[in-house]
């Protein structure tokens, strides 16, 4: 095979056939008997509706990145993928379907339709795992796991029967989030509450007794007026402390109610009086507890009213009835006025319809005693946060934790293990079908219609996926994982509830690191969203710019968590890296061609001693570079690491090195000296190549097999690239403490400065980069003229100078530009380079504008009509652009006194 790579880099030619080389070895694969200590990562479940959004390949890419670090430290990595089933959101899509064909899921029945949704899954939901693969992933694919597959779902039943034992799962009647679109309880977590414009209708309540008189009660939902069942007052308010006890008449239906005394009650608020509405607010369904008040259902699971409504309302949509209620009102006197008011409303976060509190059985998860535990173990340091910011979220949420509602009432889901007797109304909670009642012997046992929350089975991920409750050689080897990595914005969805059950069933956490990261943006700041139009497919930018690209912007752009404000330019960031590293690359391995029979071969001590000051300088900045960029990975700062890598191979090696040993590696250079650079370039992009491996896996993987072909040549340094068969199977560098030389570096970083002194000037003259020019270096001591001394050869190579003047305190040559570097003076002489009558003349004339725009803007700052009239922001831009004008007449005057 030809060590030469292609002239450029075409993703869409590597990173397949690279994908499949790493399958074909079985990379990703790993056996519990493997040796080395685990490394697991549980991948956060996409929805099998799901198609690879950015915050997916962030959150992926991220994974991948520990996974491919660690499996090259010699770690038994293991990477678990799989796909969650997404009850209310896949239900939907099929849903959808049905309406196409003019069928609802009722036509077909609950068997039917949930076999319709797992041929759905069998055709479409590997979209996703494809895209992650196209992304670079390297899951043990063999090990995908789906949350309905059958040893999850005996898990979920595993789960649900043990917690009903221990009395942490409980039935009861309690005020829920319904969404009458999707036809389903929700959790609170589930709710998206936004601030909406609204109002506040003012209602008069009349006495029995006296219906000239009445209490006025504001209200943001006047609907559910027709449910209320008292009116209450604050028991300290004293506007109201003779009236507590004494009965008001429902308006429009004319029901008797009383007006009550509790705490709950905010005095401040409107009148001070609230209406109480048990079936369809959460605070008022505690009051009427409290009160012993009646509940009535006015508002039914389709988000119309009930007869209890009133026979005028029945089968009217809640708005619509808000509409005809409030008319009715103003017609019988009784609404007093109507105000702005801002609150929030709960919308469902599947279909973004407004949320009903509903009054309904429903199955519940006892929290309070799982929390305990979740919270001690992130105080004890069992569960650390990154950043740590997050922990405090983490435990508020913890800390005002509400009871769970885990049921749903959809088709598509764990079905809830709860039978109910027809004969004497017994309730078996039971792991399998019982073909029998045990309290009376009956048959035929009606199982719960009811499904468990999608959530529910994902906060058993870690346990499940690993052959939990069964047990055996994964989840020994395995369990606890090493790290998750999520969004914020899953922290109490999942987070929280994977870290109460690893505790309530393994006695240990599933994770003990939690790496939190941002959210992507739109280049405005805005969520990516269909409805605003404004998301990046990733698909479409790999094909654009190639996944290693997009993989190492995306990286680049995470910084602790921060969110990232995304447009499709920020990936040309990437792709010019890729192009960088492959040109590099493909340069180097040209270098290490064999010369033939006669080529030079030195042993690694001769080669040592031969290594010339900049060999040294790359040799040592690689062993800084791999210290900082491994430190970097062990602090999950894996966007640092990423940009220490980038600036060692562009800035360093590239900008630097590469530059320096290209006339070492010309064909009339020394033998010897091209063996030394052509073993120190082989070391160094071998190491380099490790290192950005976990960042750009297809391009290094693609770059790191043709320096193995040169390895297997003879090629000097390239032998530690035949140590594996892959790149991804290779071992991480590790710094050689020994090459590193800090007294080394810091000359270097010296004579770069001369450098950027030197091309500052030539740029600022206008002279051409490539023109020859002369330079003098006075220098403050004997030790700073001896590292000039020591190191003319490569000042001249690399900044191009036909003649070096330097010495201890010299006078600077007359006619020249001058720049200082620390205490060293630097001087361009500029006689020769350009045409210096001409130049003072083009000067003057820049002098003399300059001054005169300055003239012009300071009498316009000293004119009293200007600074009354103008706005403050004009003010300021003139002040600062006076000022900048100084500054380039100072430099203007600079330049021509040069020129004398």
């Amino acid at each position: 095979m030809n060590t030469e790579l292609a002239t450029r880099y075409q993703p869409e030619l590597v990173e397949e056939r690279i994908y499949r080389f790493w399958e074909e070895l079985d990379c990703f694969h790993t056996e519990p008997d493997r040796p080395g200590e685990s490394y697991t990562i549980v991948i956060p479940p996409p929805n099998v509706t799901g198609v690879l959004h950015m915050g997916h390949a962030l959150n992926n890419t991220l994974q991948d990145i520990f996974i491919r670090w660690r499996r090259m430290q010699g770690r038994n990595t293991l990477w678990l993928p799989g796909t969650d089933h997404a009850g209310i959101a896949t239900q939907n899509v099929v849903e959808q379907q049905l309406a196409h064909e003019g069928l609802r899921r009722k036509d077909l029945g609950r068997k039917r339709f949930v076999e319709r949704v797992w041929e759905w899954r069998r055709r479409y939901g590997g979209r996703i795992i494809d895209q992650l693969k196209r992304l670079g992933c390297s899951c043990d694919w063999a090990r995908e796991r789906f949350t309905m597959d059958e040893g999850l779902s005996r898990a979920v039943i595993e789960t649900f029967v043990e917690l009903y034992e221990r009395g942490l799962i409980y039935r009861g009647k309690y005020i829920i989030n319904w969404c009458p679109r999707c036809r389903t309880a929700l959790s609170d977590d589930e709710v998206e509450h936004e601030e909406h414009e609204g109002h506040l209708w003012y209602i008069r309540y009349p006495f029995v007794e006296d219906p000239s008189r009445s209490v006025t009660v504001a209200t943001t939902r006047p609907e559910t007026l027709l449910g209320d069942t008292a009116v209450a007052v604050h028991p300290g308010d004293a506007r109201y402390e003779e009236l507590v006890g004494q009965t008001l008449v429902l308006p429009v239906l004319g029901r008797q109610i009383p007006i009550i005394a509790d705490e709950w009650v905010d005095p401040e608020f409107a009148t001070g009086a609230v209406k109480v509405t048990p079936a369809h607010d959460a605070n008022d369904f505690e009051i009427s507890r409290r009160h012993d008040l009646q509940s009535v259902v006015v508002i039914d699971e389709d988000g119309r009213m009930t007869l209890e409504a009133g026979q005028q309302y029945e089968g009217m949509d809640r708005f619509e009835c808000r509409e005809a209620l409030v008319q009715d009102l103003r017609e019988r006197g009784e609404l007093e006025r109507i105000e702005p008011h801002v609150h929030s409303i709960g919308h469902c976060y599947r279909c973004h319809t407004v949320i009903e509190p509903y009054l309904s059985d429903q199955w519940f998860v006892r929290m309070r005693p799982l929390a305990e535990k979740a919270i001690q173990a992130t105080r004890d340091g069992r569960v650390s946060f990154h950043p740590e910011r997050w922990t405090g979220f983490y435990l508020s949420w913890l800390e005002n934790v509400r009871d769970w509602c885990i049921s749903r009432q959809i088709w598509w889901g764990h079905r809830v293990p709860v039978y109910y007797c027809q004969d004497c109304e017994g309730t078996v909670v039971a792991r399998e079908r019982p073909q029998r009642c045990p309290r009376c012997g009956a048959e035929g046992l009606r199982q719960d219609e009811d499904v468990l929350d999608t959530w529910f089975s994902s906060a058993l991920w870690p346990l499940s996926t690993l052959g939990w409750p069964q047990g055996g050689a994964e989840l020994d080897r395995y369990y606890p994982t090493s790290v998750l990595v999520t969004a914020r914005d899953i922290i109490y969805f999942w987070v929280a509830r994977m870290v109460m059950m690893g505790l309530e069933f393994m006695e240990q956490v599933p994770f003990a690191d939690v790496l939190i990261h941002g959210t992507i943006l739109d280049e405005l700041g805005r969520r990516m969203s269909k409805s605003l139009g404004n998301g990046i497919d990733p698909i479409e930018m790999i094909e654009a710019y190639g996944a290693d690209a997009v993989r190492f912007s995306l990286i680049t752009l995470t910084t602790e968590g921060q969110d990232i404000r995304l447009s499709e330019s920020k990936f040309e960031m990437g792709r010019n890296f890729a192009n960088k590293v492959w040109n590099a690359s493909r340069f180097t391995l040209m270098s290490l061609r064999s010369e033939g029979e006669g080529a030079v071969v030195l042993g690694a001590e001769e080669l040592a001693r031969a290594r010339t000051f900049e060999d040294r300088w790359i040799l040592s900045r690689l062993t800084d570079t791999v210290r900082a960029v491994t430190g970097c990975l062990e602090e999950f700062r894996a966007s640092e690491a990423a940009q220490r890598t980038y600036d060692f191979f562009w800035h360093e090696l590239c900008d630097w090195y590469l530059e320096a040993a290209k006339g070492r590696l010309s064909e009339g250079a020394d033998a010897g000296a091209r063996a030394v650079v052509r073993e120190v370039l082989a070391h160094v992009l071998d190491q380099s190549l490790r290192l950005l491996h976990p960042f750009a896996p297809f391009l290094t993987e693609a770059i790191w097999q043709q320096l193995k072909v040169a390895a297997s040549q003879g090629a000097p340094g390239a032998a530690g690239a035949m140590s594996a068969d892959a790149l991804i199977l290779a071992e991480w560098p590790r710094p050689d403490e020994a090459l590193r030389d800090e007294a080394l570096e810091e000359q270097m970083s010296f004579l770069q400065e001369i450098v950027r002194a030197v091309r500052h000037l030539r740029k600022e003259k206008g002279v051409g980069e490539k023109q020859p020019v002369r330079v003098a270096l006075s220098c403050p001591d004997a030790a700073t003229a001896a590292v000039v001394a020591e190191h003319l050869d490569f000042l001249r190579d690399i900044a191009l100078l036909e003649e070096v003047v330097s010495g201890v305190g010299i006078a600077g040559p007359a006619r020249s530009a001058a720049s200082v570097v620390g205490t060293t003076e630097v001087f361009l002489r500029l006689e020769g380079l350009i045409e210096l009558g001409q130049e003072r003349k083009r000067l003057e004339g820049v002098r003399q504008d300059t001054a005169g725009h300055i003239s012009k803007i300071e009498r316009q700052l000293k004119d009293p009509g200007f600074l009354a009239n103008a706005p403050e922001e004009v003010v300021q831009r003139q002040t600062a652009r006076v000022e900048e004008l100084r500054e380039q007449l100072r430099k203007v005057t600079q330049n021509l006194a040069e020129l004398q």
